[in-house]
């Protein structure tokens, strides 16, 4: 993909928020619900198998997860981790200026919070594998939210460049088997060594606040997802965007 037409990617998500902001907002809420399908499959796996198994759970997990960004690529909607990456190429190129995509991000951001927690609300009051899905899900929030501020900022640096690196993929390849098997694997390579994506997380601490409740300490969550936020951004806008773009800019 040339940098004109990611350029011009990044240009008519900005310009789809500011013409379009309902429209923009119920493609980030679409996005929120397809990665809370992902989510759905993946932990619904995970549970089954935690007890008897714990590596094949863990494998299931991320093998199965991907799925949430491939339904994203193919169908279209907006993903907060992918625009981190897409429309800082634009900004890149001094065709935006940063401070013009920031409201973009809010409601994207906010948007797919809407989604993925709707999707995780919805699937705890279904009452599936309860007892089993109780003990996973603490599992899955305590070791989330046991954290070194500075670790967690990398793996959240590490997660969004491999999903940018999947999406990116997605955007480049034409056929759509190929492209899945890639993106699938690729989006392993995030969840297998346990980085952060910040708005799978709002899945996973959405069914833990349903399920758990105040029976829990959630008093770290809003500084995991700070932190784990900005490292998302960084991956995808700076360790992924910054050398792409200086790879395929225009010669002056």
């Amino acid at each position: 993909m040339s940098f004109e037409m990611l350029s011009d990617l990044g240009i008519k998500k900005y310009e789809m928020c500011r013409d379009e902001p309902g429209r923009f907002l119920a493609r980030s809420v679409v996005a929120g619900l397809y990665l809370g399908l992902a989510t759905i499959l993946s932990t619904t796996l995970g549970t089954l198998l935690f007890q008897n198994n714990l590596i094949a759970s863990k494998i299931a997990v991320a093998g199965s997860f991907g799925i949430g960004l491939v339904i994203i690529v193919i169908l279209g909607s907006e993903l907060f981790t992918g625009n981190c990456f897409t429309t800082m190429i634009p900004v890149y190129g001094k065709k935006l200026k940063f401070r013009q995509i920031i409201p973009m991000w809010i409601v994207c951001y906010i948007g797919n919070f809407i989604g993925i927690s709707l999707i995780c609300i919805l699937f705890v009051k279904s009452g599936s594998n309860h007892d089993l899905f109780l003990t996973y899900i603490e599992s899955v929030v305590s070791g989330k939210l046991t954290f070194d501020v500075i670790e967690l900022f990398i793996k959240g640096v590490l997660c969004n460049f491999i999903v940018c690196v999947g999406a990116y993929v997605g955007m480049k390849m034409q056929d759509d088997t190929a492209k899945t098997i890639i993106m699938m694997i690729v989006v392993m390579a995030f969840v297998l060594p346990g980085f952060e994506h910040s708005i799978a997380n709002m899945g996973y601490f959405t069914l833990g606040v349903t399920e758990l409740g105040t029976s829990f300490d959630w008093s770290s969550l809003p500084l995991h997802m700070f932190i784990s936020t900005l490292g998302n951004i960084a991956g995808g806008g700076i360790l992924l965007g910054l050398p792409l773009y200086l790879m395929i800019k225009p010669k002056k």
